[in-house]
């Protein structure tokens, strides 16, 4: 109990951060990006409050590389700690009569070139309410342009579905610095937000909420190893998916 409420103090810290750093120099947009986390899945929170018999099945699909996968260290996963599974715990808790699935379609190693191609036939296949696409650490091996097309089939393929798109900038890679606007991450981070601004869709801001962590406090203690969070970095990346769902 002692850690979820630090994890949520912490997180509301970083969050009122960012929010004050950001109205001082963009106001417009930090309304616009507000209003879309508070209301982007307003439909979705309507069918998860309905009790038995009006309920049904809600499928949450996560696509991208070895975090949303659960990888740690060393080759080992620990998947039920992993962000996906616990936003499920999250949702399902606030949520209390709803049927929610988590479903990961995710692969170690892959960057979004790569799941795109597999994206109509092993991703829209089950049917997401809500997809997740977390790509941006693996794309630095592709480059800006090639990860943008990629990107956007994606985006486009799930709104013509009927999905909700949600685009996760990366999680940190210690190996890089944070602090530089001109890294690999940051700059694939900036190509996300774009993509988030440009198709009207949400966006949680992972590299930028690492980035504010770091100003408070070391972000050793969330990484497993340099480029994998570990069970508190999934738990810090989950707080933040679920600001979606929040009524």
């Amino acid at each position: 109990m002692k850690f979820i409420l630090k994890q949520h103090i912490i997180l509301g810290l970083v969050m009122l951060f960012i929010l004050n750093f950001a109205c001082a120099q963009h106001k417009s947009v930090v309304e616009l990006d507000t209003e879309i986390v508070s209301t982007y899945l307003d439909s979705l929170k309507t069918k998860l409050k309905l009790k038995w018999p009006k309920n049904h099945t809600v499928n949450l699909v996560f696509h991208g590389h070895s975090v949303p996968t659960g990888y740690t260290t060393g080759g080992v996963l620990d998947r039920l700690n992993a962000y996906p599974y616990r936003t499920l715990k999250k949702v399902n808790d606030f949520y209390p009569y709803s049927v929610v699935n988590t479903i990961t379609t995710s692969i170690g190693g892959e960057q979004a070139e790569q799941g795109a191609k597999r994206f109509k036939d092993e991703v829209l296949n089950h049917k997401p309410d809500v997809l997740f696409i977390d790509y941006g650490l693996n794309d630095r091996s592709i480059g800006l342009e090639r990860a943008k097309v990629a990107w956007e089939q994606m985006i486009q393929e799930a709104l013509a579905y009927g999905t909700k798109v949600i685009l996760l900038t990366p999680t940190p890679d210690l190996i890089e610095d944070l602090a530089s606007d001109e890294t690999p991450l940051a700059q694939h981070s900036e190509q996300i937000r774009a993509l988030a601004k440009k198709y009207n869709v949400g966006l949680v801001d992972n590299y930028t909420l690492f980035k504010a962590l770091a100003a408070v406090q070391p972000l050793r203690g969330y990484m497993s190893q340099n480029n994998h969070i570990n069970q508190k970095g999934h738990q810090f990346v989950a707080d933040a998916i679920f600001e979606y769902f929040k009524l």
